[in-house]
């Protein structure tokens, strides 16, 4: 900086000059540029790994539950039982590996949410009802909801608060008494609404709350009662991500109360309180054969996922299957064989499968030709990025055969 300097008489006498040396302020400067593209670098590799591995970990499970759920559909009684145990054990791996999957992608700053206000009622009914079949197995009661206001309101993302009243229904269930009760409690307090899944289970000592929410941890639970030791701790942030709490309140030998907190909101209207079709109707047994006519062109890179869908139009005579492990020979085939169905998986090696249904929308012949995605990604938001982008339906790794045969016979109705 340079300033003039001026005599009594406001003669000028010369100027002062003073420096500063700011070499330290911009190294620092440059390095906390670094650190942070170093930074996003680092997150954006971890999502792209979490991305990778979900495909990678879906896909083997995909062949293992398939057949599976094949298996079961045409074993003889005796081996029924043997089964079941390929299934449990596969469905259990399968809920770690999306555990785990979230928790990193919480920890990467990658989870996104879609939060808004939604209606309460009919998040409780959903989450109530899809519980309800594993209470009966187990003996527990379930108790009527709480009677809401139409317009009562919660802010959240709907998936995840689903999620989270899932997990800890399903473990007021497990870790129940035998003849218990679960019941949902839900107060009011200010900008803030509590709702509270309650059990008459055996409790947890005051001593161990605090491993409570540590992850793998199960407090010394039963081997036998499935868990990963996950779920808790999912839950707990997934709830501070859409700017709640989770809390816990426990007597040994009496019972447990978890409660989450999240905004309150009015919403206008009512819901309809309604299970999503696909949860419900479409994973009805279908009959094991009916003598459709059409081709089917799959387009799929993995040999194993291959066989399985290979296996199940085996149940539907009368369906010409072509099959591509490449996207542009998929694009083919369409073109020459105008398919009444197609099947796309989203990971291909050589064209993306969203860009391969762009161009299956692009041309006249297969414009109109239902699209049935199969993708490793579960969410919501992948889902509706997917029909956005003009897929008929989606279907996620691993595939639930009821659902994919009652899609088939919805897109080949069976000759009258």
């Amino acid at each position: 900086m340079i300033t003039a300097q001026y005599d009594g008489t406001g003669a000028l006498r010369g100027f002062s000059k003073i420096t500063r040396d700011i070499t330290d302020r911009r190294a620092a400067e440059i390095a906390l540029r670094t650190a942070r593209e170093e930074a996003e670098r680092a997150s954006r590799a971890k999502s792209e790994f979490l991305s990778r591995m979900s495909h990678e970990l879906r896909t083997p499970l995909n062949s293992i539950l398939g057949f599976a759920q094949l298996l079961e559909m045409d074993a003889l009684s005796g081996q029924r039982a043997h089964v079941g145990h390929i299934l449990r054990a596969g469905q259990h791996l399968l809920t770690l590996i999306n555990e785990v999957l979230d928790i990193a992608k919480i920890e990467a700053g990658s989870l996104a949410l879609n939060i808004a206000p939604i209606p309460l009622a009919g998040v409780l009914h959903e989450a109530l009802m899809l519980v309800s079949p594993m209470a009966a197995d187990a003996g527990i009661r379930l108790q009527p909801l709480p009677v809401l206001a139409a317009d009562t309101g919660i802010v959240a993302d709907r998936q995840r608060l689903t999620q989270v009243l899932l997990n800890l229904l399903s473990n007021a269930i497990k870790y129940n008494r035998r003849e218990g009760q679960v019941s949902i409690e839900v107060s009011i307090d200010g900008p803030r609404i509590a709702v509270s899944v309650c059990d008459t289970g055996h409790g947890i000592a005051a001593e161990r709350l605090g491993q409570l929410f540590t992850p793998f941890e199960r407090l010394g639970a039963d081997p036998n009662v499935e868990g990963s030791g996950l779920g808790l701790a999912l839950s707990k942030s997934l709830l501070e991500n859409m700017h709640g709490r989770l809390t816990v309140h426990s007597q040994a030998g009496v019972g447990s109360r978890f409660t989450l907190e999240l905004p309150f909101v009015r919403v206008p209207g009512s819901e309809t309180i309604a299970v999503p079709v696909i949860d419900t109707a479409l994973t009805r047994p279908a009959p094991a054969v009916r003598a459709l006519r059409g081709k089917v062109l799959c387009i799929e890179d993995n040999l194993s996922s291959l066989a399985l869908l290979e296996t199940l139009l085996q149940r539907r005579p009368g369906i010409k299957l072509l099959s591509s492990m490449q996207g542009q020979l998929g694009l083919d085939l369409a073109a020459q064989h105008d398919p009444q169905l197609i099947l796309l998986d989203v990971s291909l090696p050589d064209i993306d499968g969203v860009k391969v249904l762009q161009r299956l929308r692009g041309s006249p012949i297969t414009r109109q030709t239902p699209v049935l995605m199969i993708t490793a990604d579960a969410s919501d938001l992948a889902r509706q990025a997917l029909r956005e982008a003009g897929a008929t339906a989606v279907l996620s790794k691993p595939i639930n055969i009821p659902a994919f045969l009652a899609h088939l016979d919805q897109y080949f109705p069976e000759p009258v």
